[in-house]
């Protein structure tokens, strides 16, 4: 079996990581002359990419990133886009990569402020959507919001042409942005959001009034102006609600060519 030359590898990592133009360049100066062009070298590359993308060895997906403040209406948005494609893509939710709290006390567990970028394990979420991108399915976690810790369950997430990453903090951490092909940001009015937490957090996760106003005054509210709305502006697309039919439609038609 013919060995296969490193240089040629290291140039197939530069093609995966979409550095095309350094492997162009590459493959350029690579007879050692610097003045020719080997452009069989660079057409082999491109088939031989072509091929593994083909094969599902390497996955030539787009990930979606979905922000916005609590109660924006980004998991309504997320959800009807699953609702629509089904299986054709896959979901993420940042929410389920909060720390595991297993060794803090309950009554200690819901003080812990939980709209803070720290409050993550997004070093996790990055290594799993790099995996997916590779063409590996994952074993994500679930996190137990009537627990406020992380369940022993996970949940099996396999690769897709699209993969959609929800979550408050999506747009905040570096690492993660950019890793992102599209960015949407999904806001509404304040009032709208905490009336749409409260009714949330009574009916799906088991918290009294008292509680949630307590946490939205003292971490939610606060947190959601210094981390949140400013990585509006980080956004490729800003919709004023998870509703918004025409927004909707642009993501779904956009997709629709992907998958």
């Amino acid at each position: 079996m013919a060995e296969i030359c490193p240089f040629f590898l290291y140039k197939l990592q530069l093609l995966i990581q979409n550095e095309w133009w350094i492997a162009y360049h590459l493959t350029v100066y690579n007879n050692g002359k610097g003045n020719s062009v080997d452009s069989v070298g660079l057409l082999s590359l491109l088939h031989l990419l072509s091929l593994l993308i083909r094969k599902g060895i390497i996955m030539d997906c787009v990930i979606i990133g979905i922000a916005g403040g609590t109660g924006s209406g980004k998991s309504t948005f997320t959800n009807r886009l699953k609702d629509t494609f089904g299986d054709r893509i896959s979901v993420i939710y940042h929410d389920n990569y909060y720390k595991s709290r297993d060794g803090v006390p309950m009554e200690e567990r819901k003080l812990i402020n939980y709209d803070h970028p720290d409050a993550f394990e997004t070093d996790m979420l990055v290594r799993h959507i790099k995996e997916l991108k590779a063409g590996h399915e994952i074993q994500c976690p679930v996190y137990d919001y009537t627990v406020h810790n992380r369940s022993k369950e996970t949940i099996t997430i396999k690769p897709s042409e699209v993969i959609l990453v929800e979550g408050i903090m999506v747009l905040q951490n570096d690492e993660l942005r950019d890793l992102l092909d599209i960015k949407i940001y999904v806001e509404a009015d304040a009032d709208e959001r905490i009336l749409r937490r409260v009714i949330r957090d009574v009916k799906e996760r088991g918290r009294d009034v008292e509680g949630i106003a307590k946490q939205y005054l003292t971490t939610v509210k606060p947190m959601h102006y210094i981390y949140v709305e400013p990585t509006k502006a980080l956004a490729d697309i800003v919709i004023n609600s998870g509703m918004n039919d025409v927004a909707f439609d642009l993501i779904k038609n956009k997709i629709a060519t992907m998958v």
